[in-house]
């Protein structure tokens, strides 16, 4: 039986600030124009993209099955699944009755709207918990949790995600990368208000509660002089939350405390990541090309059979200048962050440890033109592989090329098992 190649995983290089990519691809609206133009386009992107719905869930079943896995039949996972099938049929059924207000009573269809919007924030009380913020490491030791003690990190969760998922995320997350995690709550009202929360946000730059709330929690965590990294890690919605929380934070606070802070996004469901250059004065400027940008790295993973990733990160990132950072493409589906990212990017060993070999790291990497000869693409891989971060490096003389993986590229798997990546 013939023996079929692994598919690459694709990489998408950062873009340079204020420099033009390419004047002949189809580019996205900007996130900058016309919010009503944004929505409708958002439709058709919907609609463009309908095939990878089913990507979303698949494969339902994850090898080896964990206890952290968002479908592993555990009773906590039973009892989220079944409060947001009913929330489904309760707010579908919502959305359809809508017309029908028009041939009632106006003190009916407001005692309608307001049972709906009672029964729906019921349910979403008892999946979101009392509290606002998760953040528990009982995977580290004190040892671990000492030596992390200048760094913060932080987790955005995306859609339908309550109480229960939210702590399970924290908790692989810190298991992958042992240090404490501090869980930031996206708070869910099921799968449907949800995604008319994200059109929100996405096509109005509207601020809601929740990213308000994180946005306090982010820069008090930027502005403490204790930490000297602060680690934002986003997933679905939260890459939505996380792009609008960076721009407030580019227009409130200096770039060089801003320099404290790497994202790190799964299934980015966000249309921009803004990144400008630090402002550096002319005699520094020989010895500061390695971190030219405001936030010091910025990297986006994406799964190219899901239909958020393909909605968000991996259609945006077209748009020039406007979605910085790398970009993992990887041949598969699923969004689920635990189940299907992390599993399939970081997965454990019985030791529950990230495997040092595994199928994603050890990926094949293809960057457009790297093939058709492009110098500049050739370029970027010459650098990663013999000096390290590209970003401002420059070459004398091309070296041979080995063929380029995953892990020459992620810095976030510098991050695994409590390690730490070259600065």
């Amino acid at each position: 039986m013939p023996q079929t190649t692994p598919l690459p995983t694709t990489l998408l290089p950062p873009q340079q600030p204020l420099r033009p990519t390419s004047t002949t691809d189809a580019k996205p609206l900007p996130y900058t124009g016309s919010p009503m133009l944004l929505f409708l386009s958002d439709v058709r992107l919907l609609f463009r993209n309908a095939s990878s719905l089913p990507g979303i869930m698949l494969p339902i079943i994850a090898s080896p099955p964990s206890p952290l896995d968002e479908l592993f039949p555990s009773p906590g996972n039973m009892l989220c699944l079944a409060l947001h099938s009913f929330l489904i049929v309760v707010e579908f059924g919502f959305l359809l009755s809508l017309p029908a207000l028009v041939f009632v009573p106006l003190w009916a269809g407001m005692l309608w709207v307001v049972g709906v919007f009672g029964v729906v924030g019921g349910v979403s009380w008892v999946l979101n918990g009392e509290g606002e913020v998760r953040s528990r490491s009982g995977v580290l030791n004190a040892a671990e949790m000492r030596e992390r003690e200048k760094e913060c990190w932080v987790f955005l969760n995306g859609v339908s995600v309550g109480h229960h998922w939210l702590q399970n995320n924290v908790d692989r997350i810190a298991q992958t990368f042992r240090r404490p995690i501090l869980g930031v709550h996206n708070r869910t009202y099921g799968i449907i208000f949800d995604l008319i929360q994200c059109l929100i946000e996405r096509n109005f730059c509207y601020a809601t509660d929740d990213i308000r709330r994180s946005y306090a929690i982010i820069r008090e965590k930027l502005l403490n002089p204790d930490y000297t990294k602060v680690v934002l890690i986003l997933h679905s919605q939260g890459g939505i939350e996380g792009s609008l929380i960076l721009d407030w934070l580019l227009g409130e606070l200096s770039h060089d405390i801003i320099h404290k802070l790497e994202i790190y996004t799964f299934g980015s469901a966000a249309n921009h990541f803004n990144n400008p250059l630090r402002h550096v004065n002319s005699e520094s400027s020989k010895n500061e090309h390695v971190h030219a940008n405001a936030v010091r790295h910025i990297e986006h993973y994406t799964n190219n059979g899901e239909f958020v990733a393909r909605w968000g990160a991996i259609t945006f990132a077209h748009t020039e200048n406007r979605y910085m950072g790398r970009m993992f493409i990887r041949p598969g589906s699923g969004h689920l962050l635990n189940q299907h990212y992390l599993k399939s990017m970081f997965p454990l060993g019985k030791d529950g440890r990230v495997m040092e070999r595994n199928a994603f790291m050890d990926m094949d990497v293809e960057l457009p033109g790297h093939h058709s000869g492009d110098h500049n693409t050739r370029e970027y891989v010459e650098t990663v592989l013999n000096e390290g971060d590209p970003v401002g490096g420059e070459h004398e003389q091309p070296r041979p090329v080995r063929t380029a993986k995953v892990k020459d590229f992620s810095r976030l798997w510098g991050y695994r098992n409590g390690m730490n990546p070259p600065e």
